[in-house]
């Protein structure tokens, strides 16, 4: 959806549900970088792709979770660097002002205070964020209304 061409940063805050000005400073301070092009100089735009997208909802989330922007940085230093990680595919749990690592349905590690433990508490789901952005993509770019739609598909 986009992904070709990307999105641009303005766009982007907005899908995010963001400002500008957090994108801007997220991107220069290297939270997140734009994968498709960053921005070289006075006029050049920095294009951002559909992953990107996913890792900034993230970001945000655990922020609206109460987790602070430091803590959400180092844990996802962690994830990249140390554990080698996505953080966009990532399983995370939130307990209290940290984010806990899920791997394979046992072992979790707290990668905002970097040990390992239990006392779970809520849980946020990555697909839920990943659907509340595919949702905004669709309604900021509708499909046209002569396009066919795709049949419903059905469990039975």
């Amino acid at each position: 959806m986009g992904d070709e061409v990307g999105f641009s940063g303005k766009k982007t805050a907005e899908l995010v549900g963001i400002t500008y000005r957090q994108l801007d400073y997220w991107a220069r301070t290297d939270l997140v970088k734009p994968s498709l092009a960053e921005a070289n100089g006075s006029g050049s735009r920095r294009r951002y792709s559909y992953a990107d997208l996913l890792e900034l909802k993230i970001i945000k989330s655990l922020i609206d979770a109460g987790i602070k922007l430091e803590s959400v940085r180092t844990a996802f230093d962690y994830l990249r660097d140390e554990l080698g990680e996505d953080p966009a595919s990532a399983q995370l749990v939130i307990s209290g002002t940290s984010a806990v690592l899920v791997r394979d349905g046992a072992e979790l590690i707290d990668v905002v205070n970097r040990y390992r433990g239990q006392g779970v508490l809520n849980l946020l789901a990555l697909d839920e964020v990943k659907e509340e952005l595919d949702a905004a993509i669709v309604e900021l770019h509708p499909p046209p209304k002569d396009s066919p739609s795709l049949p419903a598909v059905t469990s039975g």
